[in-house]
């Protein structure tokens, strides 16, 4: 079976083919030759999710999927969520998003957290949606070297590191987005071969 990635991320990309099965191949953006941006214009992190796979779908004719992940957080009313690749620009840097981050959370003692990830999959026709959703803080400061994006404030629940000191496999195995694949994986899986 062979799957386009929406994504121009080659950090996702690698996380997610780390965790699918040999038999699934998995193509980049840059593998069917889509150099656009692909619109992500609407207001829930589901319907971006959606908005790209339906695009690739329309205009490439590949079965798909397409995931959009955002970072709420509780003291700043969900923010930055479905803005979270944007937060500081539409330049979209993680250095910067983070560092606005840390200062919004400046004077605060509630630094409640979640990570969302959706995967919407466009397959023979239909249509499926995957959440993952991982809970934890944000910390005061950044911490490690791995990751990418928000990965270095983030840690889990029940974890003293953040999401940029813990291993891929580590962060695959308790992450949002690890647990929105799994499910799409599981979903492949049980379909007939």
């Amino acid at each position: 079976m062979e799957l386009v990635f929406a994504t121009n991320n080659l950090n996702k990309l690698k996380e997610v083919q780390s965790m699918l099965p040999p038999h699934i191949k998995l193509l980049s953006l840059s593998d069917i030759s889509c150099t656009e941006d692909i619109p992500e214009t609407q207001a829930t992190i589901e319907g971006n999710a959606v908005q790209k796979a339906e695009y690739l779908k329309a205009h490439y004719g590949y079965d798909c999927f397409a995931d959009d992940t955002g970072l709420e957080v509780n003291a700043l009313n969900g923010a930055p969520g479905v803005y979270s690749a944007r937060y500081a620009g539409p330049q979209r840097n993680a250095e910067d998003n983070t560092n606005k981050l840390l200062n919004a959370l400046d004077d605060k003692s509630d630094r409640k957290a979640q990570f969302k990830t959706v995967v919407a999959l466009h397959l023979n026709g239909a249509l499926h949606t995957f959440t993952g959703i991982c809970k934890g803080e944000i910390s005061k400061e950044k911490q490690g070297a791995g990751g990418f994006g928000y990965d270095p404030v983030f840690k889990a629940e029940g974890y003293e590191k953040t999401f940029a000191e813990i291993s891929l496999e580590e962060k695959n195995s308790i992450g949002h987005r690890g647990k929105a694949v799994r499910q799409l994986i599981d979903f492949l899986l049980a379909l007939p071969q």
